[in-house]
């Protein structure tokens, strides 16, 4: 390619300088939406070919080299580069060939009209690559570049259509493996570092683009004809041995289902898969490279059936995102809940084969409601689909509404168009837009095309539009006469919005149950007369757990648990609970002693667990004081007997969790003492070195007397190196002195003291653990104060757990009165961080007014006791 200076001539390069120094419209931070498409309509066929420099110590600076190629369609107006590192960063800048001296604007990178011409154009730079998304740690490294932060690390086009290719190189420390998203063609070691070079990748979104480096082991299996390879850190050799099968196995299932349900080929070069200590995500769907939490597929010896389905459920559903997210990407933000409904709903589906002896209906339940219900309920609630202004503000619409209520919607909208069809729709949607870009919309026109039904219309609500609705029992005007009832769908926000939906309605006669389907199309569904023999005892709306809503709820079903099914077990309490939380005149302890029955009796540990989670937080949450100690001995008791009656290990250890964390006397604290310490055994529990390192976390909290020796002993006990620096990480977040506990928490506010978040989030729900929340509420303002830099800095759902950890246990007036004022002196604050923190401050209003109801605040705990 001739110099730039031949092809303009010199007038035009002073041109060109006069346009860099000073940019004609300055750029917003970001990448503003305006600018995106811009861009899409102007960038076509871009290539990156990329070079990281990367150290051992972490201090060092990782260096870097960008060349990118791209068609301009015209020259008219300068083009921006995002890189969000600033001037100071870039080592140097040569636009087609020419050395430019140029501004960087706004987190941007600024190319003067005059340097580009239309056609095929060549920009490379030098710069200081960014370490936020690279997560350095002493021995590995790892990206992580959704939604926009690859322009933290390197310049780029960073927004989701377009598409590119990536050439990666990799210079690392020469024990140091590479995993990246396209195959390895070369590894040249050469004075102690080692050169990777990688293919270039199929067209993927900058968000996907990833690589893996460092003191790793590697296992490399063919699974249905296709090499697969794993790494991991994990030191437990016999852990890895007895998780490794499954683990591939699932995979290559996962793979196989997709594969036939979508009719398409893995579209991509190479599957590959990296298990990461820490991870702050569960996974993360780069293209044949896919990340996952370690601790989340290297399980325990006796798994309970709730880890064993989720690792499951997690495999399948970044595998899905292969097809869903991978190779048809949403063209903007706005619609990144479509990634992830495709790849949760489809791992629903795969996982159910694999787990025949489960109530996958139960299990759909249990996993997506009271997740949707925790949000929805919240005076934060969001609509599944948000508008997006800027992607630096991305990350916050991810969620439980698009992880848990949207497969929800999806369900329904598979019974609208039916199964076939909706197969067939997606499998449309896949062809269309393989390896490009898609909206909500798009499918959405797609499905029209297979039903007599307004799919638009439908979405409006279902999708466009936050909340659920409320459920009520009624009899329309002149039903009275005839003794007929009607279920009637209330908007709580007074819009008289419907929620069409189909879902069953379960009668308890006297003689016999029946089941009744009921479509809820309009304000008012008529109740069919009741079918059952005798006279009628009871009704359970949502008996299959396919509606959503609040709706009418009879504590006196759970009476009947041993005539449920399954999953109207779990819809029973489900619904109960909502309705608990929605009416602070409930009877919150018969509830309670209702649940205590149900642990004893249940052995189902899908249905225990979901008991289990509301048990703890209405004893720890919602219970005045005085009566909290007064169950004390009888709830202790009973997870004890519990814990006992458990037919497996699995069972035992999910029981146990329970117990530990609410054991409050000191014989019983004593027992889990001796438990961690090994002094005293259950014949059907098992603990193993993560189990361990949580119980002493639990006892160095509630016994401060001994906390010392437990975590040093703990830590001398800890072989996995990542673990114990993890423990260490969260040690003073454990201390019996609050002044050590100040000190940690003040650490935090350095954003360095933040880089492995999943730590971060774990030591800050130690501060705020249940018995020290009369002391811990003065991190209350404070955290909140840095909730607008943690959204900055951090990852995406660093945000939300930060909030989770640090208001999930209080219930006292004071915290809510400070998440109130807060907010209250802030009316321009950012309108989706002010969502999510009233998303996570739902169970302190909720609980403060419950326990206002009861006639009494919380006090605080003394810690000894």
């Amino acid at each position: 390619m001739a110099s730039l200076a031949k092809w303009v001539g010199t007038a035009a390069m002073a041109l060109m300088a006069a346009a860099c120094s000073k940019p004609p419209v300055e750029p917003e931070p970001g990448v503003a939406l305006a600018l995106a498409m811009q861009r899409s309509a102007a960038l076509s066929n871009i290539h990156y070919r990329l070079r990281f420099e990367i150290p051992r110590p972490e201090q060092e600076p990782v260096v870097g080299g960008a060349v990118i190629a791209f068609d301009l369609a015209d020259d008219k107006s300068p083009l921006q580069l995002d890189f969000r590192q600033g001037e100071s960063a870039v080592r140097s800048l040569r636009i087609n060939g020419v050395v430019t001296a140029c501004d960087c604007v706004n987190e941007h990178i600024v190319l003067p009209a005059a340097a580009l011409h239309p056609g095929r154009n060549e920009v490379a730079v030098d710069f200081i690559a960014g370490d936020g998304a690279l997560n350095r740690n002493p021995e590995f490294l790892y990206t992580l570049l959704v939604p926009d932060r690859a322009r933290t690390v390197f310049p780029l086009f960073d927004q989701p259509d377009l598409k590119a290719r990536f050439e990666l190189t990799l210079v690392v420390p020469a024990a140091w493996r590479a995993l990246a998203n396209a195959p390895l063609d070369s590894a040249v070691t050469l004075e102690g570092r080692t050169e990777y070079r990688f293919a270039t990748t199929d067209p993927i979104s900058s968000y996907l683009f990833s690589f893996v480096a460092g003191e790793f082991q590697a296992i490399t299996r063919e699974v249905n004809g296709r090499p697969m390879t794993m790494l991991h850190r994990e030191t437990d050799t016999a852990k890895v041995a007895r998780n490794v099968d499954a683990i591939f196995k699932l995979h290559g299932d996962a793979l196989a289902w997709l594969e036939d349900y979508t009719g398409i080929d893995y579209p991509f070069q190479k599957f590959d898969f990296v298990l990461i200590p820490g991870h702050p995500y569960g996974g993360m769907e780069h293209v044949g490279a896919i990340q996952y939490v370690a601790s989340a597929l290297l399980l325990d010896e006796e798994p309970t059936l709730t880890d064993r389905l989720e690792r499951a459920h997690l495999i399948a559903h970044e595998t899905a995102h292969m097809w869903f997210g991978d190779l048809v990407t949403m063209r903007w933000f706005d619609d990144v809940w479509t990634k992830e409904v495709f790849a949760n709903f489809m791992a629903d589906k795969i996982v159910n084969p694999g787990f025949p002896q489960v109530d996958h209906a139960l299990n759909f339940l249990v996993n997506h409601y009271p997740g949707a219900y925790s949000v929805d309920r919240s005076e934060g609630a969001n609509p599944i689909r948000q508008p997006l202004a800027n992607l630096d503000q991305a990350g916050q619409l991810y969620g439980d509404i698009i992880y848990d209520k949207a497969p929800i919607m999806m369900r329904q909208l598979e019974l609208i168009v039916g199964p076939d069809k909706l197969r067939e729709g997606l499998a449309e949607y896949l062809r269309r837009f393989s390896h490009g870009n898609a909206t909500w919309p798009d499918l959405i026109g797609i499905l029209d095309a297979l039903t007599a039904v307004d799919l638009a219309t439908w979405s409006e609500v279902w999708v466009n539009t936050p909340g659920r609705p409320e459920f009520r029992l009624a009899s329309p005007p002149g039903a009275a006469a005839v003794g007929g009832e009607a279920l009637v769908q209330g908007d709580p926000a007074g819009l008289g919005r419907i929620w069409p939906q189909q879902f069953d309605m379960l009668e308890l006669g006297s003689e016999r149950d029946t089941r009744v389907t009921m479509t809820t199309a309009g304000a008012a569904t008529p109740i069919p007369a009741p079918a059952t023999d005798g006279p009628l005892a009871l009704r359970l709306f949502n008996a299959d757990g396919r509606g959503y809503g609040l709706f009418p709820a009879n504590m006196a079903i759970l009476q009947a648990w041993d005539r449920l099914q399954p999953v109207e077990k779990g819809s029973a309490l489900v619904a109960n609970y909502e309705q608990l939380l929605a009416n602070p005149a409930a009877d919150v302890v018969a509830y309670l002693g209702l649940l205590l029955d149900i642990t004893e009796r249940e052995q189902d540990p899908l249905l225990l667990e979901l008991a289990l989670g509301q048990l703890q937080y209405i004893y720890r949450g919602l219970l005045a004081d005085p009566m909290r100690m007064a169950l004390a001995t009888v709830v202790e008791d009973s997870l004890w007997a519990a814990t006992l009656a458990q037919p497996d290990s699995s069972s035992t250890k999910l029981v146990f969790r329970y117990f530990a964390n609410l054991a409050d006397s000191p014989a019983r604290l004593g027992q889990v003492y001796d438990i961690w310490a090994g002094t005293l055994a259950l014949d059907k529990l098992q603990l193993e070195e993560d189990d361990r390192i949580v119980l002493a976390q639990t006892l160095a909290i509630r016994l401060p007397g001994k906390s010392d020796g437990i975590l040093a002993s703990q830590l001398a006990n800890t072989t996995n190196p990542d673990s114990r620096r993890r423990l260490e990480f969260i040690a003073p977040s454990l201390s019996p002195d609050e002044a050590v506990r100040d000190r940690f928490f003040e650490s935090l506010k350095n954003v360095d003291k933040r880089n492995t978040e999943r730590w971060v989030v774990e030591a800050v729900g130690n501060l705020h653990h249940p018995s020290r929340l009369g002391q811990s509420a003065k991190y209350v303002l404070p955290s909140l104060s840095l909730l607008q830099e943690i959204q900055v800095t951090g990852d995406i759902f660093f945000p939300s757990s930060w909030l989770r950890a640090t208001l999930g246990n209080h219930t006292s007036t004071v915290v809510a009165q400070t998440v109130r004022d807060f907010l209250a002196a802030r009316p321009d604050y950012n309108p989706q961080l002010r969502m999510k923190i009233l998303q996570a401050a739902d169970r302190v209003f909720r609980g403060s007014a419950i326990r206002a109801a009861q006639g009494q605040q919380p006090p605080a705990v003394d810690e000894s006791r």
